[in-house]
């Protein structure tokens, strides 16, 4: 039996990775060599969402906005540690030693997560449509 040396076991991700870059290379080219270049006033003017850019850039927002972005991330990070979870659900017994242990484990961290969430639905974040300035 022939063995490799170590370094063979990461030629595929060596191969996918130059795929990927000459795959984007290639679009860009095309797209560049393909493509009608003609400049004009209208092409060269600030775009933003179909309106004409009018006023200050720096417009306030409401602090709602920033609350729902934080719980975004909040839950997006539950979602990150449910899922390693989930994959290796079938051998927790034989790491923890106990078949409910991982299953409990995740009860109480989902638990704790909608505490949470009980609570900012409770508090009225995640409710728009009304007027408090106390958050």
């Amino acid at each position: 039996m022939q063995t490799y040396p170590y370094i063979y076991q990461y030629l595929p991700l060596v191969l996918q990775i130059l795929v990927a870059i000459g795959m984007a290379s290639g679009m860009v080219a095309a797209s560049y060599f393909l493509g009608k270049h003609k400049r004009s006033r209208t092409k060269l003017s600030a775009y933003e969402c179909g309106m004409d850019p009018v006023g200050d850039a720096r417009g306030r927002f409401s602090v709602r906005f920033y609350m729902v972005a934080m719980l975004f991330i909040l839950f997006d990070v539950e979602a990150v540690f449910m899922l390693p979870w989930a994959v290796i659900y079938r051998q927790l017994p034989s790491i923890t030693g106990s078949r409910m242990f991982g299953f409990w484990e995740m009860f109480v961290y989902i638990g704790f997560v909608g505490v949470g969430l009980f609570y900012v639905w409770k508090k009225g974040i995640l409710n728009w449509t009304n007027d408090r300035a106390d958050l």
